[in-house]
């Protein structure tokens, strides 16, 4: 993982912990994976996928039993990255507060990095 070694690459606020507990003991899966691939207006979008166990090379970051694997090709798009789950009037979903994000559009599903 492209981090600083005792540093968690990202941070899971306590809303996100509960759903992806939650998500992990209904349908019992190991945790949920995080990618990212190219798509989108702005070029890139997250990817998540819940998984029955991590492949060997995913960063694995726990949280008090939420488990989130970092899939290989996004380690260095995600580092720093906050992972939250918000739940408003019209939607629920998780929301990655990323300060590698340089530019996003405007339905908030697609993003660019730096030099992308």
């Amino acid at each position: 993982m492209f981090g600083i070694p005792g540093k968690s690459p990202v941070t899971i606020t306590p809303a996100a912990v509960t759903q992806i507990t939650r998500l992990m003991q209904k349908d019992g899966h190991a945790g949920l994976r995080i990618g990212v691939k190219k798509g989108g207006c702005a070029g890139m979008e997250y990817t998540m996928e819940y998984v029955s166990e991590p492949d060997s090379n995913d960063e694995v970051v726990e949280v008090d039993g939420a488990r989130v694997m970092i899939a290989p090709m996004a380690q260095m798009f995600l580092f720093g990255t906050e992972i939250d789950y918000e739940t408003s009037l019209l939607e629920s979903g998780f929301k990655f507060n990323n300060p590698n994000v340089t530019e996003a559009c405007g339905c908030g599903e697609s993003i660019k990095f730096e030099g992308m």
